[in-house]
C-alpha cells in the first residue's frame, strides 16, 4: 500500500491568516514569532498524530489483509488437496472404467463372432432344409411300411403317412406334387381297409384269461352226494314203533338203488395237479389267440378260440354263470372277422428316395 501524505490544509490556512494580518510594530515581532512557533508545533503534532494514526490503521489493515490472505491460502490449499484427492479418485474410476470397457469390448467381439457363426449356421440349415424335410418324410414312410409288415398296425401306418404328406404340403413346392399323389394313393388304400375293433376283442380275451381261474370243473358237481334227491320221511312225534321200523327200512332200501344213464361217456377224475395244468393250458391257448389277433392271423385266431371252447365244454361246468358266459363270449369272438389284406405301400417310400437322390445330384 502507498503511504498517505499528511494534510497541508491547516498549514496553508495559517500562512494565509498571517499574510492578511496587519504588520505589527517592531516591538511585537518577538511575541508573534513565539506564538507562531507554538502554533507550528501544535500543527506539526497534530499532523504527526494523524500520520501515526493513519500508519497504525494501515498496519492494522495490512495485518488483517495478511491474515485474510493466509486463511484464503489455507482454504485454497485444502481445496487443492481435496481436488487432488478427487482427481486421484477420478483417475482410479477412469482406470476401472477403462478395464470394464475393455471387457465389454471383448464380450462385444465374442458376441459378434457368435452372431456370425449363427448366421452361417442358419444359412447352412436353410440351404439344407429341403433335404432335411425329405429325410423326415422318408423316415415316416419307412415306419409306416415296418408297422404294416411286422405287426399289421394299420392305424399307426396311416398316421405316419399322413404326417409325411403334411410335411410335403408345408414345403409348398410344385415339384413335390407327383410324390404327394403317390403317397395319397397309398393313404386311400389304407383307408379302404375294413375296420377291425382290435382293442375290444383284446379286452374280451383279457377278461376270459382272468376268469379261467374262477371256472368250475364238471367233476366238482358230479360226485356231490345226492341226499337231496332221495325222498325221506320226516320223523313224526309219538310215532308208533312199527311205523318207525317201516320208515327206516324204506330209507335203507332207497339208498341201495340208484338209477344212472350208462350210455353217457364219463370223463375220468382229474387230480389237482392236472386240473391246474388244464387251466394254465387254457390260458395259453387264449394268449395264442390274442397274439394271432395282433398279427391279423384269422386262421390261427379262430383255431385257438375253437380249442378253448371245446376244452371249456368238456371239462368245465357250462351250466354255471361263469361257464355259460365264457362259452358265449368265445362264440361271438369266432364270428368276428380279423382278416385284412394289407396293401403294398413301398411305392411311396421308393418315390421319396428317388426324389431325394435327384435333389442331391442336382446340388452337386
Amino acid at each position: 500500500m502507498t503511504k498517505q501524505e499528511p494534510p497541508t490544509e491547516p498549514v496553508n490556512l495559517i500562512k494565509q491568516e498571517a499574510a492578511k494580518a496587519p504588520a505589527d510594530p517592531p516591538q511585537n515581532n518577538a511575541g508573534n514569532f513565539i506564538s507562531r512557533i507554538s502554533i507550528m508545533r501544535i500543527v506539526l503534532a497534530a499532523v504527526l498524530i494523524l500520520f501515526l494514526w493513519q500508519w497504525f490503521d494501515t498496519h492494522r489493515r495490512v495485518n488483517g489483509m495478511q491474515q485474510d490472505l493466509a486463511r484464503r491460502l489455507a482454504k485454497m490449499d485444502d481445496n487443492n488437496k481435496a481436488n487432488q484427492l478427487l482427481t486421484t479418485q477420478m483417475r482410479e474410476s477412469m482406470r476401472e472404467l477403462s478395464a470394464k470397457v475393455g471387457v465389454l469390448e471383448t464380450y462385444a467381439a465374442e458376441a459378434q463372432n457368435h452372431r456370425a457363426a449363427q448366421e452361417s449356421l442358419y444359412q447352412d440349415l436353410s440351404g439344407s432344409r429341403d433335404e432335411t424335410a425329405l429325410a423326415e418324410v422318408e423316415q415316416l414312410l419307412l415306419i409306416a411300411g415296418q408297422q404294416l409288415q411286422l405287426s399289421a398296425n394299420v392305424k399307426t401306418a396311416l398316421i405316419a403317412m399322413q404326417q409325411a404328406d403334411d410335411r410335403l404340403k408345408r414345403m409348398d413346392r410344385a415339384a413335390l406334387k407327383g410324390l404327394r399323389k403317390i403317397i395319397n394313393r397309398d393313404i386311400d388304400k389304407l383307408r379302404t381297409l375294413p375296420d377291425v375293433d382290435v382293442p375290444d376283442i383284446k379286452f374280451r380275451l383279457d377278461n376270459l384269461i382272468a376268469d379261467v381261474g374262477t371256472l368250475q370243473l364238471i367233476q366238482d358237481n358230479t360226485h356231490v352226494p345226492q341226499e337231496k334227491n332221495i325222498a325221506t320221511i320226516a320223523p313224526v312225534s309219538n310215532e308208533a314203533a312199527w311205523r318207525r321200523l317201516l320208515r327206516e327200512v324204506w330209507e335203507d332200501m332207497s339208498r341201495l338203488v340208484r338209477i344212472e344213464n350208462t350210455q353217457k361217456l364219463e370223463l375220468p377224475l382229474l387230480p389237482p395237479t392236472q386240473a391246474f395244468f388244464l387251466r394254465e393250458n387254457l390260458k395259453l391257448r387264449l394268449l395264442s389267440a390274442r397274439l394271432s389277433l395282433l398279427s391279423y392271423d384269422e386262421r390261427s385266431f379262430k383255431h385257438d378260440l375253437q380249442l378253448a371252447q371245446e376244452w371249456i365244454v368238456r371239462y368245465f361246468d357250462v351250466k354255471s354263470t361263469s361257464g355259460a358266459l365264457a362259452v358265449t363270449t368265445l362264440q361271438k369272438l369266432q364270428e368276428s372277422s380279423i382278416n385284412i389284406e394289407l396293401p403294398d405301400v413301398s411305392a411311396s417310400l421308393e418315390a421319396a428316395r428317388n426324389y431325394r437322390s435327384s435333389i442331391g445330384k442336382g446340388a452337386r
